[in-house]
């Protein structure tokens, strides 16, 4: 199940665990990407905290956490290519795996129509 933020993150929801990445509109938004700063593993991070960052040619921006939990893992591929962000934002360049502390909070996110209203 795919859900959305307003401040332009994704996930993606499967037993608990939030796959989590930036939107397209948030990449095109930000330009070319030339650094990414992820969390570390095992930290924990509540709703609406500085997670990660990103550095384009424009400007560096924050990625939030979207909900509260643990981090288990992180794309070290988008910090050796930050490039991957702007050529597949909601595929291969997934930010960082978050065991969320209560799954149900994730009904409180966009669905991917009320997230395209939401850009429109």
């Amino acid at each position: 199940m795919l859900k959305y933020t307003a401040e332009h993150e994704w996930l993606k929801l499967e037993d608990g665990v939030a796959t989590v990445g930036i939107t397209t509109h948030a990449a095109e938004q930000l330009g070319d990407l030339v650094f990414v700063e992820l969390p570390e593993v095992g930290s924990t991070f509540s709703k609406g905290d500085d997670a990660a960052t990103v550095e384009s040619v424009k400007a560096a921006s924050e990625v939030y956490c979207p909900l509260d939990g643990e981090i288990t893992e992180v794309n070290q591929a988008i910090v050796d290519d930050p490039s991957l962000v702007n050529s597949d934002p909601e595929g291969k360049a997934w930010f960082f795996k978050l065991k969320l502390a209560n799954a149900g909070d994730a009904d409180s996110l966009l669905d991917e129509a009320a997230y395209k209203e939401l850009i429109a």
